[in-house]
């Protein structure tokens, strides 16, 4: 195992390095104060004891204040941060020869501001000349709790470490284990087995899924030989399903199971799933939920926003116990106060008269405490006056705790008269209250004790008796209720002689009796440890649940996925067999690192069991994927392995969700006008495939407000192209539309995930054929099957196919599938693109005789060199957005009017066919009429010369004097000739063999020509064309 520590540091460093090129982004926090700790022994031990500010705002080096939009930095245990007197923006702010920062470890954090640190080098940010110090930021740049975990892991320094399954299952060349006879034959005839076998054999897994549930459970009772159980699956195929069942047999068996993943979402999945499965066959309640436990980051997991899972969330679980095991109103006190109230109601009032009465002054002395005028008032001027003084902090400390004890003498004087009033509570009233306050207070703690507490320690009869002691309890306030004060009810249900009402009392007497009989048969105290600590609460949970979900690296917490993480769990102290459940023809883990990529620091344990020929039980039917979408990827990755589903196969699966051939179950869509560029973090973006996702998500957003509600993903390989993507559809997630949701990840994140309809943004766009870790398989394959409806991939067809990859063989597929389109042929997509390009100085594509913008205009249009050069120049959006306007205006036959004469008067050889048009006011695009010789005919085009300011015209006008007095003279008539088509002028195109002159008689030599080529429908058609 120690073959992973070198990879591990360095794969640490790539992480450093990583985090330094985002400085920018960091969040920042201000130090306050730092001191040397009592450990602070130089020049190694740098212990310091750190307070940062609890403000967002901060003050520049200059003296400004301003708000810290990055948010303030949120120190955790094992930090990595590093100490600077100036928020830098890139690595080189920290290296300059006035500056300086050091590194430093943080050791343990209190109240969210006060951290004990290790520094790299004696903190010395002082002024000369005893002037002020600087300010001093913390920057946070990496945790390094799973990389210390896993050093822990790979030198064996876990406590108990259990070496048995690494040792003999783990070795290269150590066979499959094959199963034991004798254990399996006594297991096999056990009813409890038989019972589990039937049970899954009746589910509504498919084959392939009950077949390795089934075969993990019969390798479950081996008592003599480790066993490592692989199942492999591939995507859509089940796997949480399959292990949500499987966990719920092994719950029944009672076998004490670890579940980890590599993610946080990974293991609320599963844990979901299982919970799922575990709440459908409870009997009493939630009774059963004890045996599970999960624990993690709360923030992280976000577990507020999963109620489900909160009765099985470890933090959660301890508040509770706490609350129901220590607490003097927990479940003992409030017991034994129930049962003293009901055998004894009369004592209970004496006594509470008395207490009354010996408190009567101390009460009235805290009645004109609190009624003391202006004294809140006072202690905000004091507060105020001592936040605005630095120098009086001990007056600040004096009236923080002035204000906290007349708070807690206030508190107390509530608790002591909890239903005060002018006079004394009668009996009836006392007892009323009583019942209802511990009442209160023990169904609390019943229903969450048998919730929470494992069922080892509360059994089955103990939970039944609880619940008929909730229904007494129930019944007797009811009855309680309904007695009035006129009847002095109360006194003869406890013992009383009268006959009013006699038997509702009667009644209520036998209920009283029988809650009494119930509430004495429950215990007292339950065995559990002392519950003083949570430290002591949470072990006791982890030692004494079945069933424990965590991240991998969260599993080390137990002795106290890359191949490397797998030793934390498999080195648990008992752990006999294990489960690996994935596909390693979907991706590893994430490796930065170059040396640790080629010693494969990322290889999962799954796969090195696959390389070293170890079993897999194949989950081979899908349930995620149209059959359009799964068959290219089933061909490619699984060798045809996988079967479709019958849910994918039936008609209702076959969606559409927006118009047209393009958009149907699975397209490639061929993004030729976008260019691939660096951005700051030196990952790769393609603003133009950005276009046209956010226009295709436009067009989702409109048709799920009408019609149909989608969940939609846009995955790109590339986090460069994340950000764009994200700022651009952002508004869609914002509406208050609940039929539409949107996600935008990367691959890497988006693995196990799945959509309604995926965009993939491939990125790539150059002339080299280039597609970096594109040709990754395994990163394919994951792209490939997150969709379940409709999956649209944006890419560009030149790079992808000039090299032989897989996305060679992708394109090839979908065109041979007839599901390849190209962007520009939508026209909501065409006109996205064509803004983007614009936007992103990338004008110059547009301006070609072959231009999506002309492919249908009734003119070709050529351009000159200068003019692209004078192009190339303008860097006004709003301009060249003009200038593509009147482009496509002009190929499709306006012209302005007449009355708008050309501002450049000319009497040289080109006047007679140059033509100016203002462009933003001050430019003016200059072209002509030319002819061009296509196959057998001459045909119009529009020559586009420049775009240029009116002082430049004379300047063009003579070059093209020359230019023109080159032609013939039948060239120069046929650029003059004009045929109109309504109001709009169309092109004119002659034989190449024609002798007829255009000025014998233009409207005859057109009708002629028209006829003798056939193309006068072509004219008339055309001319319906829209502008």
């Amino acid at each position: 195992m120690t073959s992973f520590c070198v990879p591990l540091v360095e794969e640490t460093h790539a992480d450093l390095l990583s985090s330094m090129s985002t400085l920018s982004r960091a969040p920042t926090s201000v130090i306050l104060d730092f001191k040397p700790a009592k450990e602070f022994k130089p020049p190694k031990d740098l212990f310091y004891n750190v307070e940062l500010s609890i403000l967002r705002k901060f003050e520049e080096d200059d003296g400004r204040k301003i708000e810290n939009d990055d948010g303030r930095y949120e120190p955790k245990a094992r930090d990595l941060i590093a100490i600077t007197n100036v928020r830098p923006k890139c690595i080189a702010d920290l290296e300059r020869p006035d500056r300086s920062y050091v590194a430093a470890f943080v050791l343990n954090v209190k109240q969210e501001r006060y951290l004990t640190i290790l520094s790299s080098k004696p903190i010395l940010f002082e002024e000369h000349n005893r002037k002020i110090r600087k300010i001093l930021y913390a920057i946070p740049l990496i945790n390094m709790t799973t990389n210390i975990r896993l050093w822990s892991a790979l030198n064996s320094e876990l406590a108990g470490g259990n070496l048995n399954i690494i040792q003999r299952v783990l070795q290269s060349r150590y066979p499959d284990s094959k199963n034991c006879t004798s254990c399996l034959l006594g297991e096999n005839c056990s009813d409890d087995f038989a019972d589990m076998k039937s049970r899954i054999c009746s589910s509504d897994l498919n084959d392939s899924q009950k077949d390795a549930v089934l075969s993990c459970l019969i390798t479950k009772k081996c008592n003599h030989q480790n066993t490592v159980k692989l199942i492999w699956g591939p995507s859509g195929t089940g796997k949480t399903k399959t292990v949500g069942l499987l966990l719920f047999s092994l719950l029944g068996m009672k076998c004490r199971t670890l579940t980890c993943a590599p993610t946080n979402t990974a293991v609320l999945e599963v844990a979901q799933r299982l919970l799922q499965n575990v709440t459908k066959s409870l009997e009493y309640g939630t009774y059963g939920l004890g045996d599970l436990v999960l624990f993690g980051n709360g923030k992280r997991m976000k577990i507020v926003d999963r109620h489900d899972l909160l009765d099985v969330f470890l933090d959660n679980r301890v508040k509770i116990l706490q609350k129901c095991l220590v607490s003097s109103s927990g479940w003992k006190g409030s017991l034994l106060s129930m049962i003293c109230l009901l055998e004894d109601p009369k004592r209970q009032y004496d006594l509470y008269l008395n207490k009354r009465s010996t408190t009567h002054n101390e009460k009235e002395r805290i009645r004109g405490m609190s009624e003391n005028k202006g004294t809140n008032r006072n202690q905000r001027k004091e507060i105020d006056q001592s936040f605005d003084d630095n120098k009086s902090k001990k007056n600040l400390k004096k009236v923080i705790v002035q204000a906290l004890n007349e708070n807690k003498i206030k508190k107390t004087h509530k608790e002591i008269c909890p239903y005060e009033k002018e006079n004394h509570l009668t009996f009836e009233e006392f007892v009323q209250s009583r019942f209802n306050c511990i009442s209160k207070r023990l169904k609390y703690c019943i229903e969450n004790l048998y919730t929470h507490l494992p069922t080892s320690i509360i059994s089955l009869e103990v939970v039944k008796n609880m619940n008929i002691a909730l229904d007494f309890l129930r019944s007797l306030e009811t009855l309680l209720c309904t007695l009035t004060d006129a009847d002095k009810g109360l006194k003869q249900v406890f013992g009383e002689k009268e006959q009013s009402r006699l038997s509702h009392i009667m009644k209520s007497s036998f209920v009283r009796e029988d809650c009494l009989r119930i509430l004495n048969s429950l215990p007292q105290t339950f065995s559990v440890p002392d519950f003083t600590e949570e430290h002591n609460i949470k072990k006791f949970c982890l030692e004494n649940s079945c069933l424990t979900f965590c991240t991998v690296s969260s599993s080390a917490k137990l002795h106290e996925l890359k191949e490397c993480e797998s030793t934390i769990p498999l080195q648990l102290p008992g752990l006999r067999h294990a489960i690996l459940v994935g596909d390693e023809r979907q991706l590893p883990a994430m490796v930065k690192s170059k040396v640790s990529e080629k010693a494969e620091f990322g290889r999962s344990l799954f796969q090195r069991l696959v390389l070293l020929g170890h079993k897999k039980d194949l989950l081979k039917v899908q349930h995620r994927m149209h059959p359009s979408i799964s068959l290219f990827p089933n061909r490619m990755f699984y060798e045809n392995q996988i079967l479709d589903g019958p849910n994918v196969k039936e008609r209702s699966y076959d969606r559409r969700f927006l118009q047209g051939k393009m958009y149907g179950s699975y397209s490639f869509i061929n993004v030729a006008h976008g260019r691939e560029e660096f951005d700051n973090s030196h990952s790769l973006r393609n603003m133009i495939e950005v276009a046209v996702a956010s226009e295709i998500v436009a067009s989702l957003f409109k048709e799920s407000v009408r019609t149909k509600k989608v969940k939609v993903g846009i995955i790109s390989p590339y986090k460069a192209q994340v950000y764009p993507i994200e700022e651009k559809v952002k508004k869609y997630n914002a509406d208050s539309n609940s039929d539409f949701s949107i996600s935008v990840r990367s691959v890497d994140g988006f693995q196990g995930g799945e959509e309604d309809v995926i965009i993939m943004s491939t990125v790539r766009s150059n002339m080299n054929g280039v597609v970096g870790f594109l040709k990754n398989h395994q990163r394919t394959n994951v792209a490939l099957t997150r969709a379940r409806h409709c999956l649209w991939i944006l890419g560009n067809e030149a790079t992808l196919t000039k090299k032989f990859s897989i996305w060679k063989e992708l394109v090839i597929d979908a065109k041979k599938r007839r599901c390849f389109y190209n962007a520009d042929e939508d026209k909501g997509l065409a006109q996205a693109i064509k803004v983007a390009l614009v936007e992103h100085n990338q004008i110059h594509t547009l301006l070609n005789m072959d231009s999506f913008l002309f492919r249908e205009s009734r003119w070709k249009v050529s351009f000159c060199n200068d003019f692209l050069k004078s192009m190339s120049r303008v860097k006004n959006a709003v301009t060249c957005k003009e200038v593509l306007n009147l482009l496509e205006n002009l190929a499709n036959g306006w012209r302005q009017p007449h009355w708008k004469k050309n501002l450049f008067v000319h009497h040289g050889t080109s006047s007679q066919l140059l033509e100016q048009y203002k462009v933003n006011g001050f430019l003016n695009l200059v072209w002509t009429v030319d002819i061009l010789k296509e196959n057998s005919y001459y045909i119009q085009i529009l020559k586009v010369w420049d775009i240029l300011p009116l002082s430049k015209m004379p300047r063009l006008a003579n070059h093209l004097d020359v230019l023109f007095g080159n032609y013939t003279v039948d060239k120069m008539n046929r650029c003059k000739h004009k045929c109109l088509n309504g109001c709009l002028v169309v092109p004119m195109r002659w034989p190449i063999d024609s002798n007829i002159s255009p000025n014998v008689d233009p409207v005859l030599s057109l009708s002629e020509l028209l006829a003798s080529i056939g193309v006068r429908d072509d004219f008339e058609s055309s001319s319906t064309t829209n502008m």
